[in-house]
């Protein structure tokens, strides 16, 4: 199966001036992990997860306050539409991310999660072959 397959269209968008909260609310709204940041001054969009926001409520840092620019990735991993799941996953493992923005070109045409390849591998009947107890 390929990135193509699995991937989920871009559902939430911020920008770099954003508030965390407006983030966290829109992602919730979204029912999604991650929200591609979108920076006219930047080369390339950016990402903002539900771990950047983690970390930053858990450092103590006041989500009204702390803005999306100085907690989101600038450098995103890439990930091309006609790669495997089985290599988009060996990616993320390697990178330490469960995000990959999935560019054709220079432009952005959606986003994997790890949700969404186990989502593909179950439904594909994947199994590791234990016996539930």
């Amino acid at each position: 199966m390929l990135v193509s397959e699995g991937m989920s269209e871009i559902s939430v968008t911020v920008g770099p001036n954003h508030t965390l909260r407006e983030a966290a609310r829109r992602m919730v709204e979204r029912g999604t992990g991650a929200a591609v940041v979108e920076d006219a001054a930047a080369p390339t969009p950016g990402i903002v997860t539900e771990r950047d926001l983690l970390r930053s409520v858990g450092a103590g840092e006041d989500p009204d306050v702390e803005r999306v620019a100085d907690h989101m990735t600038e450098s995103v991993i890439a990930a091309s539409p006609d790669w495997s799941l089985e290599r988009a996953a060996a990616e993320m493992s390697r990178r330490g991310v469960r995000h990959l923005v999935v560019f054709e070109g220079a432009e952005v045409i959606g986003i994997l999660s790890m949700r969404d390849i186990v989502r593909c591998w179950t439904m594909a009947g994947a199994t590791s072959g234990m016996t539930p107890d």
